[in-house]
This record gives structure tokens, sequence and C-alpha cells, in this order.
């Protein structure tokens, strides 16, 4: 069963989700707001998927 907890979004600041999946041991943090969306690894901290708009990545 998934924990949910009430965060703020790193993006735009506003209400966010983040659901930690123990059974995939994945921690999705989501923004209906700005349509904010990142997933890690739980284990490794490492980023599987990622999207912020507003947000570039550096050249």
């Amino acid at each position: 069963m998934p924990v949910i907890q009430n965060v703020r979004c790193p993006n735009c600041g506003s209400l966010a989700e983040r659901h930690h999946l123990e059974s995939n041991q994945l921690i999705r943090t989501q923004c209906s707001n700005c349509d904010y969306l990142m997933i890690t690894c739980s284990k490794t901290g490492r980023v599987i998927e990622a999207y912020a708009p507003g947000i570039y990545a550096r050249r």
C-alpha cells in the first residue's frame, strides 16, 4: 500500500503529493498545479523520470 504525503512543490511552491511506492522501491512527487513530476529510486536516490515545466537544464 503506497504512503502519500502532502509536500510543497519544488517547482511552484503549491501543495503537491509524494507517493512512496514500497513494492517498486519508487518515490513519485507530483504537482497538479504546475504539472511537475519526479520519480526517484528510494534505495539509491537516482532519478528515474523527471518533468518540470519552467525549469531548464543547463547546457
